[in-house]
């Protein structure tokens, strides 16, 4: 094969991963979101043996350890030096911001709780992509996020007994940090495989979780218990690393707005894995906010982009 000129062969080449087709890209954005609604529970598992610092710093290392070996395995070059800003906010966001912040929250919020105010996060990651990669949907996908994201704020509000609690506001910030790395997180996907998406992430993150982890672990007690093993082993391998490999995927597929709504499904089936692995017992209005996000999922979904 011939060599182009030196005046082409000079300019960057745009690499662009081939695209999903929508109904396989919204399947695997769905199979993200089984993963992530497990997520708060088995938190809720690993905290019944490791402290919220080490719980967060532990998974991170698990999950970069699971992503540098494959890695390594597959001889994948470094990212390009463009790329590496955009894998910083993932890493900031996904990696480090929402596990912690999330974490905290569960220290004295239930699950069930927790799982419909992330209801909100659908919303913040169209708004997100909205503003920095300026995707415009439907104005009918706009009112359906929107009385969406209204039922969760309602229920939250309505849980609180009237006012918001410091475990809303880290719920709050966690969903910031992670639309935003979604959002960059999901425009990589375009160019680069998700999984390396994810990988790269998490073993950019390992100068900071591997002595965040040594140091936590000697300060927080650990008592090792079947629980606390199989949360900490679920929430790095299945959310942090296989459950983003496959929402990245969507996201490329279908387009960062669509798959987030996908989201809204997520606090209906923690909900239930709240009932059926940690015995809680929910309100009334638990089940009816999931119902009425789950509505506005099918009016996002249906809509033009």
């Amino acid at each position: 094969m011939r060599v182009q000129s030196s005046a082409t062969s000079a300019s960057p080449i745009a690499v662009t991963v081939p695209r999903e087709r929508p109904g396989l890209g919204t399947l695997q954005a769905a199979l993200g979101v089984v993963a992530f609604s497990l997520t708060f529970p088995a938190t809720a598992w690993g905290l019944e043996g490791f402290g919220p610092w080490a719980l967060v710093a532990v998974r991170s290392v698990l999950a970069a350890t699971i992503a540098g070996c494959c890695l390594f395995a597959l001889r994948i070059p470094l990212p390009e030096r463009g790329h590496r800003l955009g894998l910083a906010v993932v890493a900031a966001g996904v990696v480090l911001g929402f596990p912690l912040l999330s974490t905290l929250a569960l220290e004295t919020s239930t699950t069930a709780h927790a799982a419909v105010v992330v209801g909100l996060l659908p919303l913040t990651t169209a708004i997100c992509s909205a503003l920095r990669m300026g995707t415009r949907p439907s104005r009918t996908f706009w009112v359906a996020a929107l009385a969406g994201a209204a039922a969760v704020l309602a229920f939250t509000v309505q849980q609180s007994g009237g006012a918001l609690t410091a475990a809303d506001g880290y719920l709050f910030a966690a969903l910031l940090v992670c639309a935003a790395g979604y959002t960059e997180g999901g425009r990589l996907a375009r160019v680069m495989p998700g999984w390396q998406v994810i990988g790269w992430a998490l073993v950019l993150c390992l100068p900071l979780t591997v002595p965040a982890a040594a140091l936590a672990l000697s300060y927080e007690p650990v008592r090792l218990t079947a629980h606390s093993v199989a949360g900490v082993l679920w929430v790095a391998a299945g959310s942090q690393f296989l459950g983003l490999v496959v929402w990245y995927r969507g996201m490329a597929a279908v387009g960062v707005p669509k798959a987030s709504q996908l989201q809204l499904a997520q606090p209906l089936l923690t909900l239930v894995w709240s009932v059926l692995l940690l015995g809680e017992h929910l309100t009334a209005a638990a089940p009816l906010a999931a119902a009425a996000v789950l509505v506005c999922i099918a009016v996002t979904q249906r809509s033009r982009s």
